[in-house]
């Protein structure tokens, strides 16, 4: 097998993971509180994310993981991502907006990250420009038109706006980092804020977290933990445009995993309103003159 090969795969499997995540997220966070949920799922992540270090640099754990420049970048990396994470967990609690329509707005980070990179200088392609007037046309299918659009969606739109501070923040502050060690540090000053959050949000109880273990391990263990490993490992064999492009397919798995397991209906306008969105984020990875570009990097 070759190695772009393996590299697609990787990353194809991390987002069949991503995308069905959702489905725990939605129903974890019928069980227990958005905070709870997410202080749980962190600290899950840290401790995996630790093992593998541990078992892939057992000589260079410690300088690896107690390098001050890690925690520099990893502070704000891991604020924008709990902002981020909260915010999509808090759009999940809407009844009326489904986790295939969260993949769909969540996955809108990647047309925003060249647009906000206008903050740094850098000129997007025309062809992202074009991306958010077909993406902007698909939410309000999406929602229903403007006077119909829920707390959920802006929420979760609101969530897309974070990840894409947050890719930013990595490309800026990663350096020659390890990756999987910066994704331990900002899971842990993610867990850190939403453990603060949380006893002044909402109540914790024991059995509560019992009885969602599974979407509490599936979101921890497989999607921060195991998803960000393939990610990693599918990028260092496959351009940059090409591994973004398979990570669209995020929203792709978000609603078929949506319908498989919670039985979810799209309208047809929803449905249209979900095809032009992906048809936007393909749209803004396809670069107009043949430049090697950063990868976008979803931690």
């Amino acid at each position: 097998m070759s190695k772009q090969l393996k590299g697609s795969l990787s990353i194809i499997l991390a987002t069949v993971i991503w995308g069905s995540t959702f489905v725990a997220q939605s129903v974890g966070g019928k069980q227990v509180g958005p905070f709870t949920f997410l202080a749980i799922r962190c600290v899950l992540a840290v401790a995996v994310l630790l093992i593998i270090l541990l078992v892939r640099k057992p000589k260079a754990f410690c300088p690896t993981v107690f390098n001050p420049r890690l925690w520099l970048a990893g502070i704000p990396c891991g604020l924008a991502l709990f902002v981020a994470t909260a915010l999509q967990q808090l759009g999940l609690i809407d009844p009326n907006l489904t986790a295939g329509e969260s993949g769909f707005i969540t996955t809108m980070y990647i047309i925003l990250v060249p647009i906000f990179g206008l903050l740094l200088r850098k000129k997007p392609p025309l062809t992202v420009l074009f991306s958010v007037i077909i993406a902007l046309l698909g939410l309000y299918l999406l929602s229903g038109g403007i006077g119909n659009i829920d707390k959920g969606e802006l929420l979760t739109f609101g969530c897309a706006i974070a990840f894409a501070v947050q890719i930013l923040l990595v490309d800026h502050l990663a350096g020659d980092l390890d990756s999987m060690a910066l994704n331990m540090a900002q899971a842990l000053v993610c867990a850190v804020a939403a453990g603060i959050v949380m006893p002044f949000t909402e109540t914790f109880e024991i059995s509560n977290i019992l009885s969602c273990w599974l979407p509490l391990c599936y979101a921890g263990v497989l999607s921060m933990g195991i998803a960000y490993t393939l990610q990693i490992v599918g990028q260092k064999s496959l351009e940059p445009t090409t591994a973004s492009l398979l990570m669209s397919f995020e929203s792709v798995f978000a609603a078929l995993s949506g319908q498989i397991i919670l039985h979810e209906v799209l309208s047809v306008p929803e449905a249209v309103g979900c095809g032009l969105v992906f048809g936007a984020i393909i749209l803004s990875q396809i670069p107009i003159k043949r430049k090697k570009r950063a990868p976008l990097v979803r931690s």
